[in-house]
């Protein structure tokens, strides 16, 4: 049987709004416009995607942050007091450990560090309590220090593959850098980010042996539809199991 598929939804924080993100671009991003709900509140947002489905997780990019202009802190919060049973994956363009420390300490979900933001790579073991590496690629140029692509096995346990050309552009997973990046760590559990479809991606993916994928343009444009998620996991119990599994943190390292 497939491996287990967590379904993590995204939304992509700017200027207090969610923004539809194309291709990595964000000079071209705008407001989002989703058939799960009728504003870019992201508030109302995260209800629209809650009505679509149960899911557990969810991962925030600050873009702000990100890009150096601020950050979205007190809205990650709002949510969280909101959905106290959600678990929030949050990339708050963190440059160094410590600051992903203090993220997780403040109590504001468990912080992604990019390697597009990293300036200072960990010590080996020396992630943050429960930090999630996101592995950043623009085409096929990485973004960060090339020393974490020659070192897999400092990664921290969780590691998102994200191939931000793909993001929002309807052209199918980067399933072979995530079997690549596999293969350079195989105790890792890897998550996709970019690029799916409808549901054939998703069993691309489970069959490739992805812990998880990233997702937002096929949720809000009505591509990933409540009946073909549930057909997904009627067809991969264990997808299933795997996102009941999201709630509960993983523990510290």
């Amino acid at each position: 049987m497939p491996a287990s598929l967590a379904l993590i939804p995204v939304l992509d924080l700017m200027d207090g709004q969610v923004v539809r993100a194309f291709g990595g671009r964000r000079d071209e991003y705008w407001p989002l416009e989703s058939a799960l709900c009728d504003s870019s509140r992201p508030e109302a947002v995260v209800e629209g995607l809650l009505a679509l489905y149960p899911f557990r997780r969810i991962y925030i990019a600050d873009l702000d942050a990100i890009l150096g202009r601020g950050n979205h802190g007190s809205v990650v919060e709002g949510l969280q007091r909101l959905h106290p049973d959600l678990e929030f994956w949050v990339d708050g363009g963190f440059s160094d450990a410590a600051a992903a420390e203090a993220w997780h300490a403040a109590g504001r979900g468990r912080p992604v560090l990019g390697t597009e933001s990293l300036a200072v790579l960990p010590e080996r073991d020396a992630w943050p309590a429960q930090g999630v590496l996101s592995l950043d690629f623009r085409g096929d140029d990485f973004l960060g220090s090339a020393t974490l692509l020659q070192y897999p096995e400092r990664w921290p346990a969780e590691v998102i593959v994200m191939t931000l050309a793909r993001v929002g552009m309807d052209a199918g997973p980067d399933l072979a850098r995530l079997t690549q990046l596999q293969r350079l760590n195989t105790a890792c559990r890897m998550y996709a980010a970019g690029g799916v479809r409808q549901i054939d991606d998703l069993a691309a993916l489970a069959r490739a042996g992805a812990a998880g994928v990233l997702l937002a343009s096929a949720l809000h444009d009505g591509r990933l539809s409540r009946p073909e998620l549930d057909a997904f996991h009627a067809a991969h119990p264990t997808s299933a199991a795997s996102d009941a599994r999201a709630s509960v943190p993983a523990p510290d390292r």
